[in-house]
């Protein structure tokens, strides 16, 4: 319900363009590394020459047989050891704890990290600067390794499940995206982290009841709308004597967040610091000398401030350190500021009625920032830059405009080299290498251009719906196969609605149907999606903000106008329209099957959220403000409030394991639609979490029973 909410396998689809590095650089930004056959190979980007960087037999610890399974690696900053990260595992969403190796490339040694600490419980996991030490989180605690001799040291002494310490708690790492929490000073001398101090929090209690005969409580620290956050500090720890200086923040620490930290010099951090109703941003310079703080840049908004999220890890400076790009929503287009370090000169330097979506590499050799945009097409996506220091100049198109659609890059350090990749509604996805500033492919042979084709797997029209409202939605119809214009043939929306996704954007695949078992099109549907007002596109502040405290109302209604307008068309079947959508999109199935009932006649909603009461804080409050200076609205937006009106055909489908949207939304449903004697289908997979897919057998029978309901519901095919 909410970044990263949106439907897991879609996704899947999304991450081809997302701005997170999925290629390993090196340093120089020539050369990219990748594991082959379990051997770790470096690839020239220029000749496609390979090389080997680590064989396989170099990975296989003393005393066994078989090569380590390396997820990820980094070299120490003198090139003379790798961090290898291996036997990971899961924490909420991603595998961000497991064993740490160190191969040492002068001695060709191989030996483990933390080795008095439990298997498999190692975090975030990096060399010092000075490449002398490695510093790591377990059990809640920071550690730091002496390299040479092996020498482990705890750091902080309080770390539990509830008071965290070098990584966070659910609701920051679900909605801030922040894991990584700590960070080494310039100098090794010292490592800056976060608190959580989440003992005050509320836990949510899952129950598995299949692993045992007994069930087993597993609690979440989980603090729903209208509970206050948990307090966060930043603590410096010095390395030669453990002693830790706290950051003297003001104002009540449960009524703020922390969201953003980084080294500015050696003495001095920069924080950003968001109130609790995330509408005053403030960029914060800490002296961790004597713990004092000064505020030199700030910003507010009537609605929510959208949080600088390009980098999570790490800070955008330019100019030798005298500047920092800065992304903001201030002048009601999603921009790129220059703001130097005082924060008394600020500079718009992609000025001009259209929103950027992130920034994406920064090329001071060259004075470009790139970034991604699509100032006249919200559902496509292309790559611009702008010059850092000459903002008159307006910013330059960087992708092929022939190549009408989303385009993806993952560019070099230093920019010279990007991996770019294509794809629109009927071009499945291609790529290329190119290098930069002069944006040429690598090899022509193997460029984009000579190896673009275009698919008939869809029959899909982009178009554009004003609704009785007069509100201008983008909306995508994907017809079946031998479409008849003369016949009627059954609907089937996709939604989603919520600000954390979007279902329009033109890219391959985004169009059909993953759930559906067999071909939609050859069976005869029509598939429909509709982007409201309140989706993350590229249209302006007042678009994405026009949902605030109207969540489940206005985006609701909008979806609804617009399904209105398109069922006018000669071949919809309005006595066959069905919806459906998952997480956010499961709330809004129900909002539409229970409010517009004339429209809708058949949902399936898969984990959704029936009460806005129940969901995180951190989402929440930031889009429907605090519960009790918005209970109407609350109430309103709340698909629990139209149970009663069921009318249609309903399958609710819900993981007991839902970490995310928990299973007791279905529950409260349920008992609402069992008060007014509603006829339901109802389907609980037993300790699932929120994706609903442990297994291929999990997968399977949940495609099984949403085929199977909707074709008999919605039955197939034209008349």
């Amino acid at each position: 319900m909410k970044t990263r909410i949106a439907v897991i396998f879609l996704i899947l689809i999304i991450h081809a363009f997302s701005v997170k590095s999925q290629i390993n650089w090196t340093s120089d930004g020539t050369a990219y590394t990748l594991f082959k056959n379990g051997d770790i190979v470096k690839v020239d980007v220029k000749s496609g020459k390979e090389s080997y960087v680590i064989k396989k037999e170099a990975l296989i610890p003393a005393g066994e047989s078989s090569p380590l399974d390396v997820q990820s690696f980094d070299y120490s900053n003198d090139n003379s050891k790798i961090l290898l990260f291996a036997n990971t595992a899961k924490v909420w969403r991603r595998n961000t704890k497991g064993d740490y190796w160190i191969l040492d490339l002068n001695k060709n040694s191989l030996y483990q990290l933390g080795k008095t600490l439990p298997s498999q419980s190692l975090m975030f996991a990096k060399f010092s600067p000075d490449s002398r030490y490695v510093a790591y989180v377990s059990l809640h605690n920071i550690y730091v390794e002496d390299v040479a001799s092996g020498n482990i040291r705890k750091l902080t002494m309080d770390g539990t499940r509830k008071l965290i310490n070098g990584t966070f708690d659910w609701v920051y790492e679900e909605e801030f995206d922040c894991r990584d929490g700590f960070r080494w000073s310039p100098d090794s001398r010292s490592i800056a982290f976060w608190q959580i101090d989440a003992r005050e929090v509320r836990d949510f209690y899952m129950i598995n009841n299949t692993d045992s005969f007994y069930s087993k409580i597993i609690p979440v620290e989980y603090p729903i709308v209208g509970e206050s956050p948990s307090p966060a500090k930043i603590g410096v720890i010095a390395l030669s004597n453990g002693f830790i200086r706290w950051m003297n923040f003001e104002g009540d620490p449960r009524q703020h967040y922390i969201t953003r930290m980084e080294w500015s010099a050696n003495n001095e951090l920069i924080v950003q610091r968001l109130d609790r109703k995330q509408q005053e941003s403030k960029l914060i310079y800490c002296n961790t000398n004597d713990g004092s703080i000064k505020t030199f840049w700030a910003e507010g908004d009537d609605v929510w401030i959208d949080l600088n999220t390009d980098n999570p890890v790490g800070w955008n400076w330019v100019n030798k350190g005298q500047d920092f790009l800065w992304v903001s929503e201030k002048d009601g287009w999603r921009h790129i500021y220059k703001i130097s370090r005082d924060g008394k000169s600020v500079t718009d330097i992609t000025k001009g009625n259209y929103d950027i979506k992130e920034i994406k590499s920064i090329d001071e050799a060259n004075n470009f920032v790139y970034f991604t945009a699509s100032p006249y097409n919200a559902t496509q996506l292309y790559l611009y830059r702008v010059k850092i220091n000459n903002p008159k100049d307006k910013p330059e198109l960087v992708s092929q405009k022939p190549e009408s659609g989303t385009h993806g890059y993952d560019i070099s350090p230093g920019a010279k080299f990007a991996f770019h990749s294509f794809s629109n509604h009927n071009t499945p996805r291609v790529s290329e290498w190119v290098s930069l500033p002069d944006n040429k492919p690598v090899d022509a042979s193997k460029s984009i251009a000579n190896n673009i084709k275009t698919s008939n797997l869809y029959d899909v029209e982009f178009i554009k719906v004003t609704t009785e409202d007069g509100i201008t939605l983008d909306a995508w119809i994907n017809k079946p196969e031998n479409f008849d214009p003369a016949k009627k043939y059954p609907v089937v929306f996709y939604v989603y609605g919520e600000p954390a996704s979007s279902t329009t954007q033109d890219i391959f695949g985004r169009q059909t149907n993953f759930l559906y078992k067999g071909n939609m099109r050859k069976d005869g549907y029509i598939q429909v999606a509709i982007d409201n007002r309140g989706t993350p596109v590229l249209k302006g502040a007042a678009w994405r903000k026009a949902i605030y405290k109207k969540n489940g109302i206005i985006n609701i209604r909008d979806m609804a106008m617009g399904a209105k307008k398109i069922l006018e068309l000669p071949y919809m079947d309005n006595s066959r329209v069905a919806v459906w959508g998952w997480s956010g999109g499961g709330s809004s199935t129900l909002n539409l099957l229970f409010q517009y009932p004339d429209v809708f006649q058949t949902g399936i909603s898969i984990a959704p959220v029936t009460s806005l009461f129940t969901y995180d804080n951190i989402y929440t409050e930031r889009y429907m403000g605090l519960p009790s200076e918005n209970m109407d609205n609350y109430i309103k937006g709340s698909a629990l409030t139209y149970a009663k009106n069921l009318n249609g055909n309903l399958l609710l489908i819900h993981g007991t394991g839902d970490d995310n949207v928990h299973y007791s939304n279905a529950e409260l449903l349920i008992n609402e639609l069992i008060k007014y004697k509603k006829n339901f289908s109802f389907m609980p997979y037993p300790n699932r979490d929120h994706s609903i897919n442990d297994s291929p057998a999990t997968r399977e029978h949940l495609s099984m029973i949403y085929t199977d309901f909707l074709k008999k519901n919605c039955p197939p095919g034209a008349k």
